[in-house]
């Protein structure tokens, strides 16, 4: 998961969003989110997914399994 954090700021800031914003929409504090694009701490399973949904991504291209954003439906 080492590209996790490098994927979701540059997602959040291609979205011209805050880190408090998204902190904020997803009932997370504006610390807790950081760690997340630091590398600090990572999300479990419930908040990766919410994360995917929000920015529209698929959760392996949120872990750097893959370059393809969309989603397999």
């Amino acid at each position: 998961m080492k590209e996790f954090p490098g994927r979701l700021k540059a997602i959040r800031k291609e979205f011209g969003l805050k880190q408090h914003e998204i902190a904020a929409d997803l009932g997370l504090s504006p610390s807790g989110y950081q760690c997340y694009e630091q590398g600090k701490s990572y999300p479990d399973v419930p908040r990766l997914y919410e994360l995917a949904e929000y920015f529209n991504v698929s959760i392996d291209y949120l872990l750097g399994r893959t370059d393809k954003r969309e989603v397999n439906k």
